[in-house]
């Protein structure tokens, strides 16, 4: 043996077995909890609130400090005129000085403006968990989508065997002078009309896929695997969890802010101050010297300055509650709206899986049974096929429905409350 060749060839096999694991055709299956992972993980949308959460954060360190001290530089009484004009040192007043200032905004102030941080950390945390929300709901309705059509395509492969078996039947008629030679066309048509209909299923197929890419990257492509998720759907329990939806929740912190922003624009009606020290240098026949001022605000117009100020925050915080009662009164009316369709979806699924389909696919029994005798034609047998096709495809799209309209109810509400 070669032992060169096959040291050499060892490491090209493992490559080989290696990329060929890593296909897609060895692709792991998608679940739905895998599809939510990963949008959580590579949604860009959460990353941004992540990134807001942190500068909300980072804003709120400095919020209840003081302002950063001012230093202060300057000649103080410097002749223009007279005999000793244009110099520093001849007059005993001129004095070369140097300081620091420090301003002090009121406490209620400085308190108002923590809070205001505290509370817009609140909200950046808030909107995360809306838009989590969002994205978990956009994700698992888009993997349910996708699950479905695959089902479909699953459903026209069995149906493409029986129009093979409808083709078989049709021949041994026409060979046994039971049937018209021109009824050899008509399985063909069918074949053509499923080929037509697996044609539009091919463009939901890459549209659902786009969907789901847009929250979980390339993984969309994996073939789904599992089955529809059945939440429990409590009507009671969905009603009572309706102000908890993260989008009214959002509204507690948001008020807080805005009540924040309304104390601070009340406390400019208090007075700020400042302090002042300077050193101020002479010449040394003079001496220095060390001076020390306070100061302080003087709000003499709050009608034209502080108030219009206080009534704009008041006015902001009665918008926020004016939003909150409109947002709620709507997902109310959206809760009873996705409930009552789905009470009608799940009559749906119930009438397709116990009524409609069992019912076509006896017609098309007794129709082939008809024709198999020679006391049916073959339009009938067709017809009665057709119905069954359809009514497969309704059961498939109903279920699909429900799930969809499942899915909402339990993101927005149950997940919500638990």
């Amino acid at each position: 043996m070669n032992t060169k060749c096959f040291c050499t060839g060892w490491p090209l096999v493992v490559g080989l077995a290696a990329s060929v694991l890593a296909s897609p055709s060895f692709a792991v299956a998608l679940t739905l909890d895998e599809a939510l992972r990963l949008a959580e993980h590579n949604a860009p949308s959460l990353a941004a609130q992540d990134a807001s959460i942190q500068a909300a954060s980072s804003a709120a360190i400095p919020a209840g400090e003081l302002p950063d001290p001012k230093l202060v530089l300057g000649v103080q009484n410097y002749p223009i005129g007279g005999p000793d004009r244009w110099s520093l040192n001849q007059d005993f007043m001129t004095m070369q000085m140097v300081g620091v200032r420090q301003d002090m905004p009121n406490s209620a102030k400085r308190k108002a403006r923590v809070e205001v941080a505290d509370a817009a950390v609140e909200r950046a945390a808030a909107e995360r968990r809306v838009e989590r929300l969002n994205v978990r709901q956009a994700t698992a309705l888009a993997w349910i989508s996708r699950y479905s059509v695959e089902r479909k395509d699953a459903l026209f492969q069995d149906l493409y065997k029986e129009n093979r078996l409808l083709a078989d039947t049709v021949k041994a008629q026409i060979a046994g002078g039971r049937g018209q030679p021109a009824d050899a066309v008509t399985p063909k048509q069918e074949a053509a009309q499923l080929a037509e209909q697996q044609d539009e299923l091919t463009r939901q197929r890459a549209q659902a896929q786009a969907a789901l890419k847009r929250w979980i990257g390339p993984a969309a492509y994996e073939k789904p695997e599992g089955r529809l998720p059945e939440w429990p759907i409590d009507t009671s329990h969905l009603s009572h969890s309706l102000q908890q939806h993260p989008e009214l929740a959002a509204y507690a912190p948001m008020t807080r802010e805005a009540q924040a922003r309304v104390r601070e624009a009340e406390a400019d009606k208090q007075s700020d101050w400042s302090w002042e020290l300077d050193y101020q240098h002479r010449d040394r026949q003079f001496g220095d010297m060390v001076s020390v001022q306070l100061s302080w605000d003087l709000p003499l117009f709050p009608g034209s300055r502080q108030n219009p100020k206080i009534a704009a925050r008041q006015a902001q915080l009665s918008q926020l509650e004016a939003e909150r009662e409109a947002l709620s009164r709507e997902h109310t009316e959206q809760l009873e709206s996705e409930l009552a369709d789905y009470a009608r979806l799940d009559r749906a699924v119930q009438r397709n899986q116990e009524n409609l389909v069992p019912l076509a696919r006896e017609k098309v029994e007794l129709s082939m049974a008809s024709y198999r005798a020679g006391k049916g034609d073959l339009n009938a047998v067709v017809a009665a096929r057709r119905e069954l096709i359809e009514a497969r495809l309704k059961q498939i799209d109903v279920e699909e429905q429900r799930a969809l309209t499942r899915a909402r109810l339990y993101f927005a509400y149950g997940e919500a409350g638990q």
